[in-house]
Formats: structure tokens, sequence, C-alpha cells
């Protein structure tokens, strides 16, 4: 009997493009993705039509202080205003006083990050609105999904496992496995071992989430990299996911590589667990 693993990466209301009828009074997605909520909407009927041979489910959930290098309120422009948020930051612009970090925070080791980021050549420094704020509606898991879930849960008798990530205010995170550039003192940033065992003893890692451009993304090719057998064994489900604006080509580029490297690439009606 083959072992079936669903990863969800982040599939938080933050990143949901949510119709008005499901935002709470007074709140509103800080970063949501186009094509998310129907993302989650498939998502949640997959799993009901698959819940009794679904294995196991794991969770990922961006996790920030409001305080973090990724967010607005870290950096200031040159003049001391504050920052908008989608502005790149590169190590030049902070050397050159174009951009700097906010009183009290280091500005070497601010420059250091951003050199470190840049020769890794996975992504260039973004400032995002603030998003899955610790502790608000934001950081919760999209409200149908959550349902689907639950039902998973109540049914199967085992428990959805969760991961954590971002908490770090020095480092991105958007990979489920690691920190882009892991923070020495802090070993959360690190490669997650435990995480990488239990995907590795399941036949088939069923991935989706958002973003497709970003946190999927960082989070497969961290997997791939780490992954020993078969990579057809990791299901990329394209219906689950969708590209930050913008970034759409990043996503494009994603999906292509993965299939040249030999991942399955399907939407959900493809796959049919038993």
């Amino acid at each position: 009997m083959s072992v079936d693993h669903l990863l969800i990466i982040d599939p938080q209301n933050d990143f949901c493009d949510l119709p008005e009828i499901l935002k709470p009074q007074g709140q509103n997605p800080t970063l949501p993705v186009g094509g998310a909520h129907a993302d989650m909407l498939r998502l949640s009927d997959w799993i009901d039509r698959n819940r009794q041979h679904l294995d196991a489910v794991t969770v990922t959930m961006d996790h920030h202080h409001r305080l973090d290098i990724a967010h607005p309120s870290f950096w200031r422009n040159g003049d001391g205003s504050r920052l908008r948020p989608f502005t790149s930051i590169t190590s030049a612009q902070v050397k050159e006083g174009e951009f700097r970090p906010a009183p009290g925070l280091s500005a070497e080791r601010a420059i250091s990050y951003l050199q470190a980021l840049e020769n890794s050549g996975r992504f260039t420094h973004m400032v995002w609105p603030v998003h899955c704020q610790i502790g608000t509606w934001g950081q919760c898991v999209h409200g149908t999904l959550q349902a689907a879930l639950d039902r998973w849960e109540d049914e199967t008798a085992r428990t959805v496992f969760h991961v954590l990530k971002g908490e770090n205010p020095w480092t991105e995170h958007y990979s489920a496995l690691r920190a882009e550039i892991p923070v020495d003192a802090d070993p959360a940033t690190g490669l997650n071992h435990a995480l990488l065992e239990r995907l590795a003893k399941a036949d088939r890692v069923l991935v989706g989430g958002e973003a497709g451009s970003h946190c999927v993304r960082a989070t497969v090719e961290h997997l791939v990299e780490n992954w020993h057998g078969d990579l057809s064994r990791i299901v990329l489900l394209t219906d689950a996911m969708s590209p930050v604006g913008g970034f759409e080509a990043a996503q494009e580029a994603f999906l292509e590589a993965s299939k040249s490297k030999g991942l399955t690439i399907s939407a959900t009606d493809k796959i049919r667990l038993s």
C-alpha cells in the first residue's frame, strides 16, 4: 500500500484573495495572491474526496514579527522617511545610503545579510507588506481548507503536522525547510531535518499552497536538493498554487525546471488516491 503525504505551503488568510463575504469586519488580507482562494477551494474538495486514503498532512505557516527584515518597519529611506511595501533593496543601495535599517538596527548586519542573499542567486531582497504577523487573523489557515483538514482529522484519527517558519527577524524564510540565509545562533533557521524525514517516509509527496513563485518554489527546491530517490514521487498540484502578481514568470520557470528534473506535474482532478 502506498503512503501519500500532502504538503500544503502557507495556506494563510493574508495570502488569499478572499471575497468580501469571507472577510471579518475590518480585516483584509495584506498580501493576497490572485487565484489563491480558488486554489484553496480546489484543494479542500480534493481532500474531502480522498481523505480516507490520505495518510499524512503537513501544513507550513509563515510566522512573522511585525519588525522583520522583509517588512517596511525594519527599513527607512535615506531621508529617514518610511519605506513603501514592494520595494526591492540591494546591499549596494544600503552602502550608498539610499536605504538604511531603522534606528537601533545594525546596518552592518543588514548589509551582510543582503550580500549573502545576493551571492546565493535565489532572490533579490523584497520588502513586503506586513503579513502573517504572529497572533493575527491573517496568519490563520484559509477557513474552507481548515474545515476540510478538520474533517480529515476527525475521520482518520490522525493529526495535521504544522511547521512554523519566519520568526527570526534577520532572515527571510520562504522555504519550509530552511531560511534563505540561516542564522548561526538560531537552529530554527537551519535545515529542518525532522520535516525532511517525515516527507521521505512517503511514497508520494503532493504539494500545493501559496505562492508558487516564492514559498512553494523555495520549499520544493530545497526538498529536491535533499531528496534521495525518485523525484517523480514529488507531485506538484498546479491548480492548487498561484504566483504573486508580477512574478508569474518565476512560477512558470519553477514548474518547467521541476518537470525537467523529473518531478510529477499534475492538476488535482488527475490525482485520485486509493
